[in-house]
């Protein structure tokens, strides 16, 4: 069993930035890939970047070159740096990872962009 808890959510101006933050803990031996997902009001929720335990990264168009996804493997965290954050970056972030064919979710940390 994993546990995933979510934090560095909030309240930011357009053209602010945000941290997010999600440690991992449980008896697991070993994480592989770990995600980030967003669910905005109405919308489906979508994939918004992920990272190898190696640190090969990937991330959905409308964020590249202004989210970082980064990993402690150490810690068995995943982090997710914001930057020039958009109206339509508001959403409730999911992480996400996957371990021993297990997929395992955190509750979700509200990001709301707004002036």
């Amino acid at each position: 069993q994993v546990q995933l808890v979510e934090s560095g959510g909030g309240l930011v101006q357009p053209g602010g930035s945000l941290g997010l933050s999600c440690p991992a803990s449980g008896g697991f031996s070993i994480i592989i890939p770990m995600a980030w997902y967003r669910q905005a009001p109405g919308k489906e929720r979508e994939l918004v970047a992920n990272i190898t335990r190696s640190g090969r990264t990937k991330y959905v168009d409308s964020v590249k070159g202004r989210f970082t996804i980064s990993r402690d493997n150490a810690k068995n965290t995943a982090t997710l740096q914001m930057n020039s954050l958009k109206h339509e970056d508001t959403a409730v972030y999911y992480c996400n990872t996957v371990s021993a064919s297990v997929m395992y979710w955190g509750q979700g940390t509200q990001v709301t962009v707004s002036s």
